[in-house]
């Protein structure tokens, strides 16, 4: 027979798990909404003309604005680019919205200030042991040398429940990427 207190803990153990499902199903529907917004974005964009390509890889979605040449970056392939970082609200970046960019151009038509910048193109081996969030890692492969791109996903595919710098925790976000050159050897 259980006493008071046993049924206390077991009562406290319930509400705790009650409310664990609760944040997660809210987190869910976060981002189930992010994912309806970018797809509202994405439909958006087919109304230009040419229409962008759209390249959907695991949560991560790419449109293609300028077309590349050459080969399709493949795991293990390196790949040198420049990147603007946004946090997607829905609509095409702009500049209230920048959080990182290595493009002098795009940190000067934001107002950044450019005593010091670091706008040196990044190149990097696409591999497991990249460090990039999951949504750019995947929205890069298949990229082509020459292409300008947008990568757009959820917050489940950036930087999840972490608050980094000034991006609120769960996320979405977008990069606009110039993609300079790759090889795949």
């Amino acid at each position: 027979m259980m006493n008071r207190s046993g049924y206390i803990w077991a009562l406290a153990a319930v509400i705790l798990l009650g409310l664990a499902s609760c944040k997660k199903q809210s987190l869910e529907n976060t981002y189930s909404s992010q994912e309806d917004r970018i797809d509202s974005f994405i439909e958006g964009l087919m109304n230009q003309e040419p229409a962008p390509r759209i390249v959907r890889n695991g949560g991560s979605n790419r449109v293609v604005l300028t077309e590349g040449t050459g080969d399709a970056l493949e795991e293990g392939g390196i790949v040198s680019f420049y990147y603007a970082g946004y946090i997607f609200s829905g609509s095409a970046p702009s500049a209230s919205s920048l959080f990182t960019t290595n493009r002098e151009e795009t940190a000067a038509e934001s107002g950044w200030n450019l005593t010091s910048p670091d706008c040196s193109i990044l190149t990097l081996t696409l591999d497991e042991d990249t460090e990039l969030i999951e949504g750019l890692k995947k929205g890069l492969a298949g990229v082509r040398g020459g292409e300008v791109c947008y990568i757009v996903f959820s917050g489940k595919y950036g930087f999840g429940d972490k608050i980094i710098g000034n991006i609120p925790a769960n996320s979405a976000l977008i990069f606009q990427i110039w993609v300079e050159s790759l090889t795949n050897d």
